[in-house]
């Protein structure tokens, strides 16, 4: 593209106004988005560790699990108990929107005994999460700060990779080597830096951006899941109970204990299983089936009639793992190709990697429109002394 025309000079006063616009915000989810990436691995080294010798048989049903969860906090919602290993804590997890509030509670897998109560709102990582999400303001400020600046991130990108790239294949290489001598000037540097570096991290903070949209904006999500070719609703979805109520409600146990035990012997080897109670008299039984260790994408989601157990078909995309189609396949992989644990421990090195140099481009790019402002401002005999950058390294 030659450097005159105005298709360029508007690419470039894209690129910087739009960047100095969202600079501040691209940097701090970046940072924080470094940060988070190896959270699954760090976070376990402080937390206690348990271990029983326990029977399957004889670990403590959904039910009993739910009636003691009520009594450690009997004014919050109970939504869910996890069950990993029979030898493992049983977790019975609460988590309400309005007052904000989400913990967790280890029980001894037979007993029932209170081991440890963990709040996932406190600690390092949630207030990483929450500058990520909202750069620790307000979520109806921050969130959409977050939210719409990554999307505008889009545009920086783009326009930076017309601006960048060259117009002929032979000048490519050119483009994307560092070609620094020792005389190299730290605003050429800072250039090529911004430039090249911008260029290779493209692709992944293309993936970021998208990805990012999908998780933050339902209106993005949505047009991402039709653009695939997706049909149907993709958002998550808890089918309704299909049998109604039996004519008495006084059961020696509930259905639903019988689940997690049919569960485990189907599938013998899942990570763990999570069951949902239902959250109104109309609402069926979910249990979420983990299958990889740091990854979501192959979870099975699978609902049952909460008074005959008979399963539910979902038409979400969060329903069985194998009958996922491409456009629900790629929608669960969001997640895990947002974090880079889609490539398990080398993709969250990209992540990580990639993170940090995105991060940069705002700071090199500052001191790119900083070092113009102030060539700008030189006098004519001091811009004649000195030795000229490039026109559009500035």
């Amino acid at each position: 593209m030659k450097r005159n025309t105005t298709r360029y000079r508007l690419l470039l006063a894209v690129h910087k106004y739009l960047g100095l616009a969202t600079g501040i915000i691209v940097l701090l989810v970046s940072l924080t988005g470094a940060a988070w990436v190896f959270r699954d691995e760090i976070e376990p080294l402080f937390e206690p560790a348990y271990a029983f010798d326990v029977a399957a048989a004889d670990v403590l049903p959904a039910s009993r699990a739910r009636e003691l969860g009520r009594a450690i906090y009997p004014d919050r919602a109970v939504h869910g108990t996890l069950y990993a290993d029979p030898g493992q804590p049983v977790e019975v997890i609460f988590y309400q929107l309005e007052p904000e509030f989400y913990r967790s509670a280890l029980l001894h897998p037979t007993t029932g005994e209170l081991l440890h109560i963990k709040d996932h709102r406190a600690g390092f990582f949630p207030w990483l999460l929450r500058g990520h999400m909202y750069l620790w303001l307000p979520p109806d400020i921050g969130g959409p700060l977050v939210r719409y600046g990554v999307l505008v991130f889009l545009l920086i990108l783009l326009s930076g990779l017309l601006i960048w790239l060259p117009g002929r294949v032979k000048h490519l290489r050119r483009n994307l080597s560092f070609r620094w001598k020792p005389t190299t000037g730290w605003r050429r540097k800072n250039f090529d830096l911004h430039g090249i570096g911008g260029t290779y991290v493209a692709v992944f903070g293309l993936l970021f951006a998208v990805t990012g949209s999908a998780i933050g904006l339902p209106w993005f999500y949505q047009g991402m899941y039709r653009a695939l070719g997706g049909d149907g609703d993709p958002s998550f979805v808890i089918p309704g109970n299909v049998s109604a109520a039996p004519a008495t409600t006084a059961m020696a146990t509930e259905p639903f204990d019988l689940l997690v035990p049919r569960l485990r012997v189907e599938n013998p080897t899942a990570r763990n299983f999570e069951i949902h109670y239902p959250h109104d008299g109309e609402a069926s039984v979910y249990v979420e089936i983990s299958r990889d260790e740091g990854t979501y994408w192959r979870n099975d989601y699978r609902f049952f009639d909460r008074y005959t157990l008979e399963e539910i078909p979902s038409p979400s995309v969060y329903a069985k793992y194998g009958d996922a189609d491409f456009a629900r396949l790629v929608m669960r992989m969001n997640y895990d190709v947002h974090v880079g644990a889609i490539g398990g421990i080398p993709g969250k090195v990209i992540a990580l990697l990639a993170s940090l140099v995105v991060a940069s481009l705002p700071v090199t790019g500052f001191l790119l429109w900083l070092g113009r402002r102030k060539k700008g401002r030189r006098s004519p005999v001091q811009a004649r002394a000195r030795t000229r950058v490039p026109e559009h390294v500035g």
